[in-house]
C-alpha cells in the first residue's frame, strides 16, 4: 500500500516525510483493518514530523483522524462488520489496570498507545486499530466532515470542559484552526459569548461567520473579562495575556500536546483572584462518544481544506504556514471518499 512515513524529523520545509510502499497491515486479536477514505491533518502530526514530538519508532506513519470502511476482522473481533464506516482516533490503547484507568481517567494512563505515534496511522491506504477504541460515526457527517471530529473535535471538547465554562459564559479562544472552530460552535450552542484572538485574518473571518462575538489579533485583549479561555495555538507567549484577560475565578485550558516555553508569570496579574492554568492530556473514550453525539445533534459546521493523499507533505506545510482554513484533510483517491 501507499503511505507517508516520518523519515527525517525536522522543519517541514526540509521534507521530513517520505512516500513509501508498505505491505498491507494484518489485524491482530480483536482488531479491525480499515480501508482509509479520509485522514485529517492534525497539528500533532506536524509536531511529529518536525521532531517536537520524538517519533516512537522509525518510519512511523502519522495520522489519527481516520475515516474508512472496515475491510477485515482480526481473530475475536465482533464489534463491527465488514463494510461498517468507522473512525480511528488518537487514543489507540490503554493498559486498563493502572489507578487512572480504574478511576475512569484513561487519558492519564501510565502506559498508553497512540495512533500515528506508537502505531501506524492514517496517512496510508489502510490502518489497523483495536476494535474497542474505534468509533462508529454519525451519518449526518460526510467522510471529509467526520475526520476532523476525531481529534480536533474531541480534544477541543475536552479542553472546553476543562476550562470550566458555564452555559452563557464568556469564552476566549486563542488560535482558530481545526479544533478551535469546532469547540467555538459547541460553546455558542450552549449560550456562550465567544471572543477569538488569532493572527490569521482568514481565521478571524471564519470566526465571525460562525457567530463569534468579537475577533482580534493573537495577543489583543478581549472586549470584556473572560470566564474561561482555551489556548489552541502552541505558543507559550500567549499564556500571560490569556491569563490576564480572565475574570476572577477564570480558567485557561491549554489544549495542545506541545507548547513552546511560557514566559515568567506575575502572580498578581496572572494568577491572583483564583485564576487557574491547566493542561489537557489526550481524551477518554467517553469524551469521544459524548462529543460525537453532541456534534451530530447541533450539528456542527465542519470547515475543511481537502488534499489528495499524494500531497500529504504539502498539507502539512500549508498547516505550518497558516494556509489552511478550518481543518486540512487527506482524501484517498482509491478509497471512495464521500
Amino acid at each position: 500500500m501507499q503511505a507517508w512515513a516520518v523519515a527525517r524529523p525536522g522543519p517541514i520545509d526540509t521534507g521530513p516525510l517520505d512516500r513509501i510502499e508498505r505491505g498491507l497491515p494484518v489485524p491482530g486479536d480483536r482488531q479491525v483493518r480499515v480501508a482509509v477514505r479520509v485522514c485529517g491533518v492534525c497539528r500533532t502530526d506536524l509536531h511529529l514530523a518536525e521532531g517536537d514530538l520524538e517519533p516512537r519508532r522509525p518510519l512511523v506513519i502519522p495520522g489519527h483522524e481516520v475515516v474508512g470502511l472496515v475491510d477485515e476482522l482480526g481473530p475475536g473481533a465482533t464489534r463491527f462488520r465488514v463494510g461498517d464506516r468507522v473512525g480511528i482516533a488518537w487514543l489507540a490503547r490503554t493498559c486498563g489496570v493502572c489507578r487512572y484507568c480504574r478511576l475512569g481517567r484513561e487519558n492519564l494512563c501510565v502506559a498508553p498507545t497512540f495512533t500515528g505515534w506508537d502505531r501506524d496511522g492514517g496517512y496510508a491506504e489502510y490502518a489497523v486499530a483495536d476494535e474497542d477504541y474505534v468509533y462508529p460515526l454519525p451519518s449526518v457527517f460526510s467522510d471529509e466532515q467526520a475526520a476532523p471530529l476525531l481529534c480536533a473535535g474531541i480534544i477541543g471538547y475536552r479542553a472546553l470542559r476543562r476550562s470550566g465554562l458555564r452555559p452563557g459564559g464568556r469564552l476566549g479562544i486563542y488560535g482558530f484552526g481545526a479544533s478551535a472552530h469546532l469547540a467555538a460552535q459547541v460553546a455558542m450552542h450552549e449560550g456562550a459569548r465567544v471572543h477569538v484572538m488569532t493572527r490569521s485574518a482568514r481565521a478571524r473571518e471564519l470566526a465571525l461567520e460562525l457567530g463569534a462575538a468579537s475577533v482580534g489579533n493573537a495577543d489583543d485583549p478581549p472586549p470584556e473579562p473572560l470566564d474561561a479561555a482555551v489556548l489552541f495555538a502552541p505558543v507559550g507567549t500567549l499564556v500571560p495575556p490569556a491569563l490576564a484577560a480572565l475574570d476572577r475565578g477564570g480558567t485557561l485550558a491549554v489544549a495542545g500536546i506541545y507548547l513552546s516555553t511560557i514566559p515568567p508569570l506575575d502572580y498578581e496579574t496572572h494568577l491572583f483572584e483564583e485564576r487557574n492554568l491547566c493542561s489537557v492530556t489526550a481524551n477518554t473514550r467517553d469524551d469521544g462518544r459524548d462529543f460525537l453525539e453532541l456534534a451530530a445533534a447541533i450539528p456542527l459546521r465542519v470547515t475543511t481544506t481537502p488534499y489528495p493523499l499524494a500531497r500529504a507533505d504539502v498539507a502539512l506545510a500549508d498547516l505550518a504556514h497558516d494556509r489552511v482554513e478550518g481543518a486540512a484533510v487527506l482524501l484517498n483517491e482509491s478509497g471512495g471518499a464521500r
